[in-house]
């Protein structure tokens, strides 16, 4: 069973009412330094899923460090870093078959983890959604994503926030696995791999809290 998961990328959960950390349109007049707060990788997740022909599967990514900028009570930049040693399958129970799946993840075939041992991603802009519900995404993130290496831009619609010292964001993204070089088992290169193909695309669910 193989399956493409995914690494980085960067979003953070909330951890009050979605209205409590609502964030508005950035003023262009702003000049501030922005402050740092700190990624918790003890409370931030990053969750990966991915899809076969006939299978798929699911599972996480630990963050290992990174951080959120913020100016004037707005999420406004920020970095993360994944270690992708720690990939794992939770849809799969059984150890020897995890075993099997994390190696093979970890391998040249994919992410080439003793190689590229993390991942990264720096957000170079957090665009307001105007007229954004309450409970919904309120901005537009766009970053610099590194996988293996490689490093693309990427864009995804996210919730971010701040309130009382803690900077949260949250989003999902879709990534074309084969733009960062692992094109094992894609049809989109392998044109005979028949019902053996694993699909280019895999999402990445992240959530990151960060405080002073």
């Amino acid at each position: 069973m193989k399956k493409i998961l995914l690494p980085v990328l960067l979003g953070a959960t909330l951890l009050a009412s979605p209205a409590a950390f609502a964030q508005k349109a950035v003023s262009k007049t702003v000049t501030a330094a922005a402050t740092t707060y700190k990624l918790q990788p003890q409370l931030s997740t990053l969750g990966w899923d991915g899809k076969a022909v006939t299978h798929g599967h699911n599972g996480t990514i630990q963050f290992t460090s990174g951080d959120l900028q913020v100016r004037n009570n707005m999420v406004v930049g920020g970095t993360a870093v994944v270690d992708m040693k720690t990939i794992k399958a939770t849809d799969i129970t059984d150890a020897e078959n995890h075993a099997k799946f994390v190696g093979h993840m970890s391998s040249g075939d994919f992410f080439d983890a003793p190689t590229y041992p993390t991942s990264t991603f720096k957000i170079t802009s957090v665009v307001p959604i105007k007229g954004a519900a309450a409970d919904a995404d309120n901005a537009t993130i766009t970053g610099d994503m590194t996988i293996k290496g490689v490093t693309q831009s990427v864009s995804f619609p996210a919730k971010v926030g701040v309130k009382n010292g803690v900077a949260a964001a949250t989003g999902k993204v879709t990534i074309d696995r084969t733009k960062f070089g692992l094109k094992y088992g894609s049809k989109t290169f392998f044109d005979s791999i028949g019902d053996k193909a694993i699909y280019d695309e895999f999402t990445l669910a992240s959530n990151v809290i960060a405080k002073q």
